[in-house]
Order: C-alpha cells, then sequence, then structure tokens
C-alpha cells in the first residue's frame, strides 16, 4: 500500500481526516450490519439525545506500523470491553465486543496509506465513539444511537521528547463518588475543561485530582492515570472506584512484573506518600507515558528527585519496554498485537 504524501515527521497531535470511516446504526432495538463510509459529516436532529443529555462514549487506540512492516492494533480487546462498560452505565446498546474488533480492523484496513511508517515517531489514532441520536426532549435515554469510528494520523505527543511536567493539585473534583469516573463518558471529560484551562493559565500543565470524598488520596488527571516509582523501585497505581481503568496503565503493570522483574502495588495512594516517591509519571494512550517532575499543592512544592530535565530511569525502562512491544522489536504477552495487514 502506497502512503499518502504526507510529512510524517512534523505532523502533530491533531484531526486530519482520512478516507473512510465506519457507522452502524441501533433502532427498533437491534443494531444494523454497518459498514465503512466517505463522508466526514454527521447530521442528527436539534433534540438528539447526545445534544440534549451528553449521552455518549468514547475509546481511543493506535495503530502501528512495526518494525518487521506490519500494520498492528494494541490489545483493541479491552478498548471494546471497557466501552461496553462505559455503554451498559449510560444506558446505551452495547455494540457487540467482536463487531467492534472487525470495524476496528475494517477501518485500519481501509485507510492504511495513513499509517505512519515505522520510525516517523508517528501513528494512526483510532477514535471509536457513540451516541444518542434521535429526538429525546424528556430526561430519559434516546431510542436511537450511532456507532462510529474514525482514524486520523499523529505525530508523537511530545516533540523532541518526553520532558518533565509540572503539575497541580487540583481544587476542582473530575469525579462524584459513585458516579461516572470509571468510564470513559464524554461528560467526564467536558468536566475537565475548566479546570485544565484554568492549570494551564497558572503555568501548569496539567491536575492531579484528588478522591472526591475525603481528597486525601490521589486518583488521576482527567485523561490519564498516574504511576509512581518507589525509591526502592516498587511501581505503585492508584486504585479507586473513579480512575477509568486505563488500558496502558494495566499493561504497564505487565511489563513491570514480568519483564522487569519489579514488585508491583495497585493500591489507595495517600496524597501524603506523594513526597517520597522517587518518580512519577501520567499513562495513557495518546503519549504512553508523560514524566512529572514537579507536584504543586498550593504553593507548596514537591520536587521528584528524577528532576525536571528528563525521565526517571525506572519510568524510562518501563516506557522503552512497553513501546518495544507496540512496535514489535521486543515479543509481546500472547494476545497484545492484533496483526492488520
Amino acid at each position: 500500500m502506497k502512503k499518502k504524501n504526507i510529512d510524517w515527521g512534523n505532523i502533530g497531535f491533531g484531526y486530519m481526516p482520512a478516507d473512510k470511516r465506519f457507522v452502524a446504526n441501533y433502532k427498533d432495538g437491534a443494531w444494523d450490519e454497518g459498514g465503512l463510509i466517505d463522508d466526514p459529516m454527521i447530521t442528527i436532529s436539534e433534540c438528539a439525545g447526545v445534544l440534549q443529555y451528553a449521552q455518549t462514549c468514547f475509546e481511543g487506540l493506535k495503530a502501528y506500523t512495526t518494525e518487521d512492516g506490519r500494520t498492528v492494533c494494541f490489545r483493541p480487546d479491552l478498548n471494546a470491553s471497557r466501552m461496553a462498560d462505559s455503554c451498559r452505565a449510560l444506558e446505551m446498546p452495547v455494540f457487540p465486543e467482536d463487531r467492534f474488533l472487525e470495524a476496528v480492523k475494517a477501518v485500519v484496513k481501509a485507510n492504511l496509506a495513513y499509517v505512519p511508517p515505522f520510525g516517523s515517531g508517528a501513528t494512526l489514532y483510532i477514535r471509536p465513539y457513540m451516541f444518542g441520536s434521535n429526538a429525546v426532549i424528556g430526561v430519559k435515554p434516546a431510542d436511537e444511537y450511532q456507532f462510529r469510528i474514525f482514524v486520523t494520523p499523529v505525530g508523537p505527543y511530545f516533540k523532541g521528547g518526553a520532558k518533565p511536567i509540572t503539575i497541580r493539585v487540583s481544587d476542582f473534583d473530575r469525579a462524584a463518588p459513585h458516579g461516572t469516573g470509571n468510564i470513559k463518558a464524554g461528560l467526564n471529560y467536558a468536566m475537565s475543561l475548566h479546570a485544565i484551562v484554568d492549570a494551564h493559565a497558572k503555568g501548569f500543565d496539567e491536575n492531579m485530582y484528588l478522591d472526591p470524598q475525603t481528597r486525601t488520596k490521589v486518583e488521576e488527571t482527567g485523561g490519564a492515570n498516574f504511576i509512581f516509582i518507589t525509591k526502592d523501585n516498587k511501581l505503585v497505581t492508584p486504585k479507586s472506584d473513579s480512575i477509568l481503568p486505563s488500558i496502558t496503565r494495566r499493561s504497564l503493570m505487565y511489563v513491570a512484573e514480568h519483564y522487569l522483574n519489579m514488585e508491583v502495588e495497585h493500591r489507595e495512594v495517600f496524597f501524603d506518600e506523594v513526597k517520597d516517591f522517587a518518580e512519577c509519571g501520567l499513562c495513557g494512550t495518546a503519549a504512553v507515558i508523560s514524566p512529572v517532575g514537579k507536584i504543586v499543592d498550593h504553593g507548596k512544592e514537591i520536587c521528584l528527585p528524577s528532576g525536571m530535565e528528563e525521565m526517571g530511569p525506572v519510568t524510562r525502562k518501563l516506557y522503552d519496554t512497553l513501546t518495544g512491544i507496540q512496535m514489535g522489536h521486543i515479543e509481546a504477552p500472547e494476545g497484545w498485537i492484533t496483526v492488520i495487514d
């Protein structure tokens, strides 16, 4: 497949429409067959459930060109499962997980010309999403839904390498106790927009959200899970019912234990502990790991020993191992890599 004439080394992390996208519609209690279409535009009722009551959820994953020239996706089965959980929580019909996987493969295969070449630092970002599409004026779930997948080539999240960032402890909460923090609902991200704009305006790169009930425990940033490295090289990840179960975080935990022989703890992390960690990072699909160098708690600075110049040494090993698995030069655990072409 001949690649598009794109300057792969200089594309940013933004939206560039590809040729094909997948669409399936739910009506009268059943999903239609669905298929690939050319048109990137959506026409829905002005009273659509998604517009009135934010009934929507989404996923994010990537396709890569590996070192041996294959096009692959990383653990898409977990995205299918997590989206099913999101749908159930939002009273939306589940798009069958096997059909989700087939649709992902179909969209990537139809847009192989947009999958960046190995070594470019770029990838193909895949965005499955679903929304209530029929008119809903009373507060209730929609009766009709649309499931779609589009893809877009994106450059590396950090051009020139990942430099440690500075984050603040937020006064805002990203989720309510027993709420929707553990699903990938669009409304969660809408709730975080004011907080992140405010953080940027005050010179911070991100927010650290604490648990909404006691505000004593570390949760996540709104777009990524936290990982911490102790001074004796353990990997510690926060556990909470209102944290999104990051696929990257779960993969890093496995890599730490089974590839790097590290001890792993998935548990509640109290904010008082943060000052004692050696390294800190944010993990997610977009950047894999964003190193954190400094955390500011209402003027009081917590400077991680790993510093502000580069990713900490243990975090770097985790990053290199996971990206090595994704790019095909480190053997992957069984079932982690789905070959498209």
